[in-house]
C-alpha cells in the first residue's frame, strides 16, 4: 500500500520500467565491461587468468546470500527507499572496486557490489510488477529489458577501449554517474509501498539460507579453481549441505520462511524456476569463455574481442520490440520449447569458433543467439508470474532472483572447471580452443535439458499474459459458418 503518495511525482507503468531499467543497465554494463577486462587485469595483479572468474562468482556468491532478504526487507522499509539505498550501495562498490591494488581486494569490493545488487534487481523488479497490470506485464517487461540489454551491447566495445587505450579502472568509474543519475530519478518518480508484515523477520532462516548458499558455492569456486586442500574444500561443501538440512526443517514450521519453497507448488512458477535454472547454465558461462576465447584462444586484443561480443546483445536488443508479438502468436509453451531448442544449438555452435572463420558468420551466429536467448528468457521471466497472488510478490521475486543468480554463478563455475580439466587432459600449459570448445559443449548440454521439460508445459499456461489463444484451422473455420443445407 501506499506509504506517502505525494512523496513522488505519479509516474505510467512505461517511466516506471525504464527506471527500473536503469539500474540494470548499469549492473550489466558492469559485468560485460568486467568480463572483458579479466585478462589484462589479471596481468595486473599477476595471477593466472583462469583464476580470474572468482572476480564474477564473488559477485553472484554475495547476491546469492543477500537476495533471499530482499523481498522482506522492501516490504519492512519501504521499496523506494530500499531501491534507493542499493543502487548508492552498488556505486560505493564500483568506486572500491576501481581503486583495487590486488585481486583479494578486488573481490571484497566487488561482494560489496554484490550486497547493492542483491537489493537493487530483486526490488526493481517487485517495484515494477505492483505497479502494472498482469494484462500490461509482458510489454513491461520488454521496456524494463531494453535499457538493461543495452548494458550489454556497450560494454565490451566500451570496456576493451577503456582497457586497451586507459586502464582498466575506469570501468568502473562509468557507474559513479549512472549511480547518481538512478538515485535522483527514484527519488522523483518511485512512490513508497510496504506490504503489511504479519511476522517476524526471519533472521534464523536468513543466516541458514546465507550459510548454505556461500558455503555451497564457495565450495565449488575453490573446487573448480584447484585451490585449497580436498579435506577444506569437502568442510565447505559438508557445512553448505548440513546448513540446507537444517533450514529445510526451519522452513517447515515457519509460517514465512526467507525461501518458501512452497511457492513451487504453482505449477508456473515451479516450471520457470527449473527450466529457466537449466537454461541459465549456459547463459551463465558466455561472458566469462567468449572473452577468454577470443584473447586467449583467437590472440586479439581486449578491444578487439569487445567488437564481437557485444554482438550476442544486439540480437537481445532486437528481440525486444518484438517479444510480445511472438508469445501473442505462440504462445508461452511454443516459445520455450522450439525457441530455447534453438537458443541451445546457437550456443553449442559457439564451440566450433576458429580464427578461419570469416568474421561475419561469427558475428551471425552470436546475433541470432542472443535474440533467441533472450526470446526464451523474456518468457519464462513472465510466466513466473502468471499465477502468483498479489501477497506473494515479494517472496516470489526473492526466490526467483536468488537461483537466477545461484545458477549464473554455477555456469561460471562449471565452465571454469571443464576448461581447467579439459587443459589437463589435453596437457596444455594455457587454454586452447579445443579446451574452450570442450567448455561450450559441456555447458550447452545442460541448457538442453529445458527446452525438453518445457514440453510438459499446459498449452494454456500465461495466455492472459500473452494474450495467446488456440485458433481452428482456417478450413474448420469455414465449414463452421457455412449454413447448412437442407434436406432434400
Amino acid at each position: 500500500m501506499p506509504d506517502s503518495p505525494v512523496s513522488a511525482r505519479r509516474a505510467s507503468p512505461r517511466t516506471i520500467s525504464l527506471i527500473v531499467a536503469s539500474a540494470m543497465f548499469m549492473e550489466q554494463l558492469d559485468g560485460t565491461v568486467l568480463a572483458t577486462a579479466l585478462p589484462t587485469m589479471a596481468r595486473s595483479f599477476h595471477a593466472d587468468p583462469l583464476h580470474m572468474n572468482v572476480a564474477l562468482t564473488s559477485y553472484l556468491l554475495t547476491l546469492a546470500m543477500f537476495i533471499p532478504a530482499s523481498g522482506r526487507i522492501a516490504d519492512r522499509f519501504g521499496s523506494r527507499t530500499v531501491f534507493r539505498a542499493a543502487i548508492g550501495v552498488f556505486t560505493l562498490g564500483s568506486i572500491a572496486c576501481a581503486q583495487a591494488p590486488n585481486l583479494a581486494f578486488l573481490v571484497a569490493a566487488r561482494m560489496l557490489q554484490g550486497a547493492g545488487g542483491a537489493m537493487m534487481s530483486p526490488v526493481g523488479r517487485l517495484v515494477m510488477l505492483r505497479a502494472v497490470s498482469k494484462s500490461d506485464l509482458v510489454r513491461a517487461m520488454a521496456w524494463l529489458m531494453i535499457p538493461a540489454t543495452i548494458g550489454p551491447i556497450v560494454g565490451p566495445p566500451v570496456g576493451g577501449f577503456l582497457v586497451t587505450y586507459l586502464s582498466w579502472h575506469w570501468i568502473f568509474y562509468i557507474n559513479v554517474p549512472i549511480g547518481i543519475a538512478g538515485i535522483i530519478l527514484v527519488t522523483r518518480f518511485i512512490e513508497q509501498t510496504r506490504e503489511p508484515t504479519r511476522t517476524e523477520f526471519d533472521l534464523r532462516g536468513l543466516l541458514l539460507c546465507g550459510t548454505s548458499l556461500a558455503s555451497l558455492l564457495f565450495g565449488l569456486e575453490m573446487a573448480t579453481r584447484g585451490v585449497g586442500s580436498p579435506l577444506v574444500t569437502g568442510g565447505i561443501v559438508g557445512l553448505g549441505m548440513l546448513a540446507a538440512t537444517a533450514y529445510a526443517l526451519h522452513a517447515r514450521q515457519h509460517p514465512r520462511p526467507m525461501l518458501d519453497f512452497r511457492l513451487l507448488r504453482i505449477k508456473t512458477f515451479g516450471f520457470s524456476v527449473l527450466c529457466g535454472s537449466l537454461s541459465r547454465i549456459g547463459v551463465g558461462a558466455m561472458p566469462f569463455l567468449l572473452p577468454m576465447m577470443l584473447q586467449l584462444g583467437f590472440g586479439m586484443s581486449a578491444a578487439q574481442s569487445g567488437t564481437i561480443t557485444f554482438s550476442t546483445s544486439i540480437g537481445s536488443l532486437l528481440m525486444r520490440f518484438v517479444a510480445p508479438a511472438f508469445l501473442r502468436r505462440l504462445g508461452f509453451r511454443t516459445v520455450l520449447t522450439w525457441i530455447g531448442f534453438v537458443a541451445t544449438l546457437l550456443l553449442a555452435a559457439t564451440a566450433a569458433f576458429r580464427p578461419s572463420w570469416p568474421i561475419g558468420a561469427i558475428y551471425v551466429v552470436l546475433v541470432l543467439n542472443g535474440f533467441f536467448q533472450s526470446l526464451q528468457f523474456m518468457a519464462y521471466n513472465t510466466i513466473a508470474y502468471a499465477d502468483m497472488p498479489r501477497e506473494r510478490m515479494s517472496a516470489a521475486t526473492s526466490f526467483y532472483t536468488t537461483f537466477q543468480q545461484m545458477t549464473l554463478t554455477v555456469g561460471i563455475a562449471l565452465s571454469a572447471a571443464t576448461l581447467a580439466t579439459s587443459v589437463r587432459m589435453t596437457g596444455h600449459t594455457t587454454p586452447h580452443l579445443l579446451d574452450f570448445s570442450a567448455a561450450f559443449l559441456f555447458v550447452s548440454a545442460i541448457s538442453l535439458l529445458a527446452p525438453i521439460i518445457a514440453t510438459r508445459l499446459d498449452e494454456s499456461a500465461g495466455v492472459e499474459l500473452s494474450g495467446h489463444r488456440d485458433r481452428p484451422p482456417a478450413h474448420f473455420s469455414r465449414l463452421r459458418e457455412r449454413p447448412a443445407r437442407k434436406a432434400g
